[in-house]
């Protein structure tokens, strides 16, 4: 299911104050790193998760390994992973995040096995979607063509 209630994606980009990001890039111009800037930005503590950067700085958080590194509670696993790719990386989370509320898997990103997986654990799942953008949108921050870059300009 990708047809979700602005009702539901508002209490979950609500009440979420913890989000591990997997498949986060050190590198600006990926959407994994702008959507987990704007995360932190907005005061979600963002734990970034990446093999090939572990142990170097993002965000004030030390870049982990895997999520059976994060020693804290987490509300929502944002996933920037290709689709065949999920169904291990839930079941890692369900095991090592006890209190894991929401699973989101990023535009593009479905996978029926992972959604099962987790919602016969009580976790709520949102494929195919975008919590920057869904953000922008249900609390006013989207602007002409969708796009809320924080990016402005002098030369205007």
């Amino acid at each position: 299911m990708t047809d979700y209630s602005d009702a539901l994606l508002r209490r979950i980009l609500t009440e979420t104050k913890v989000v591990a990001v997997v498949g986060v890039s050190l590198n600006p111009v990926r959407p994994s790193y702008y959507v987990a800037r704007y995360l932190s930005l907005k005061g979600y503590k963002v734990i970034p998760i990446n093999p090939g950067h572990a142990g170097e700085r993002l965000f004030g958080q030390v870049v982990r390994h895997d999520l059976t590194e994060i020693d804290e509670r987490v509300d929502m696993l944002d996933v920037f992973r290709r689709s065949e790719a999920v169904p291990p990386i839930v079941e890692t989370a369900l095991e090592a995040l006890p209190g894991l509320k929401t699973v989101w898997m990023q535009i593009g990103v479905q996978n029926a096995e992972a959604r099962a997986m987790a919602e016969a654990r009580g976790v709520t799942v949102i494929e195919n979607r975008c919590p920057k953008i869904e953000y922008q949108r249900l609390f006013g921050e989207l602007r002409m063509g969708g796009f809320a870059t924080g990016i402005i300009s002098s030369k205007l």
